[in-house]
């Protein structure tokens, strides 16, 4: 089989989905011999759980081999587009017979939604498998998150990559050479996203009939990319040279130069989720205790992209970092914290009642002013 020129065609993701555990890439601490799911898999064993981990690491797969493996009906449902109605829809015609009801972006969910789970998942009448990129500790009602476990998903390594697009180049068609350098630069651009990686493989091959062209290499591949998979490769050194200008922006303090590079990023397709990853990872490194409200800020733009998305979302991306621009900075709590963990890596122990060791020495600037004022009045006594 490969994939067809002309006329409908099933996607070259749906065509490589796997149909067994051992045709799943990644996932070794879950689905190597003897480790918690393949054996709950394997066993037909089933318990409700969390699929956690980034886009296109399997997790609608892994829900689907389970449902065959349970000798279970399977439904499979979007928080996004689900209604408290479908939802018990689902969960009623889940009544007669054993079935996994999947939720993908089960994050999402309402309380009232969330909710209408509980009854279904206590009388055991269903099999809930949710896929979520979030951290379900954040996103799920206690009540809801008790019943399930997690199970944490990665992203494919490029060794692991590699290995999908072998399987993949079987697929393209004959005549159309897919050299070793233009698979190094689809894996680069697909980030650890095997769904991302077909797709941009299948864009390629598209691109390349148009054009009758006999190769596709590298170039090619960078001409016929879309502007955002092209400027967002994120192993590109490009990536890093534009997430290193919005670091030093905020750490330098200029909020102009951190709302261009942001804006930049986003219009070229960047993630809203990593960059607020790393706008947390600013408001720990470099602002600390001298204005904990900072990572407030970045928390409450990430809640704020969750429910709105773009391009509202983006706007409280935009206030968040030109809030860690202005903000008053010190990395001396990070300091404190290295010092004394080399301490300890180093042997050190100290006895009860030791002097001060003086580690952590606020800086005079914001907050941390009052707090020198406040940690030299406790050293005087």
């Amino acid at each position: 089989m490969s994939v067809a020129k002309k006329g409908a065609r099933t996607p070259l993701a749906e065509l490589l989905r796997p149909r067994t555990l051992d045709g799943v890439f990644g996932q070794r601490h879950l689905l190597g011999p003897g480790k918690p799911l393949r054996v709950a898999i394997e066993t037909g064993w089933p318990h409700p759980m969390i699929l956690w981990g980034p886009p296109g690491v399997g997790k609608t797969t892994l829900a689907q081999l389970a449902a065959q493996a349970f000798d279970a009906d399977f439904i499979g449902l979007s928080a996004v587009l689900a209604g408290t109605r479908e939802l018990q829809a689902a969960l009623d015609q889940a009544a007669g017979r054993r079935t996994v009801v999947f939720i993908d972006e089960i994050h999402r969910l309402d309380a009232p939604r969330q909710a209408a789970l509980l009854p279904a998942l206590q009388s055991g009448r269903v099999i809930l498998i949710g896929a979520t990129t979030e951290n379900p500790s954040f996103a799920l009602k206690h009540a809801l998150l008790s019943r399930l476990r997690v199970h944490v998903l990665y992203a494919l390594d490029d060794a692991e990559m590699r290995r999908l697009l072998d399987r993949a180049r079987t697929l393209v068609p004959a005549g159309l050479q897919l050299g070793e350098v233009a698979l190094d630069a689809l894996t680069g651009y697909a980030d650890g996203d095997a769904r991302r990686c077909l797709n941009l493989l299948e864009q390629a091959i598209t691109a390349a009939w148009a054009a009758e062209v006999e190769a596709i290499t590298p170039a090619f591949i960078e001409r016929t990319l879309t502007p955002q998979a092209r400027r967002f490769d994120k192993g590109s050194e490009q990536f890093y040279d534009q997430i290193s200008a919005l670091h030093k922006s905020v750490r330098g303090s200029h909020p102009d130069a951190a709302l261009y590079w942001l804006s930049s990023m986003l219009d070229g397709g960047a993630d809203p989720r990593y960059l607020l990853r790393r706008m947390r990872s600013m408001a720990w490194d470099d602002i600390g205790l001298a204005d904990p409200r900072a990572i407030r800020m970045v928390n409450a733009a990430a809640d704020a992209w969750e429910q709105l998305g773009a391009p509202e979302g983006q706007l409280a991306l935009a206030q968040a970092v030109v809030y860690l621009a202005v903000a008053a900075k010190s990395n001396a709590g990070g300091v404190a914290y290295g010092q004394a963990m080399q301490f300890v890596r180093s042997g050190g122990r100290l006895p009860e009642g030791v002097q001060d060791t003086g580690w952590y020495e606020p800086v005079p600037r914001g907050l941390e002013a009052g707090i020198a004022e406040k940690l030299a009045w406790l050293r005087s006594r």
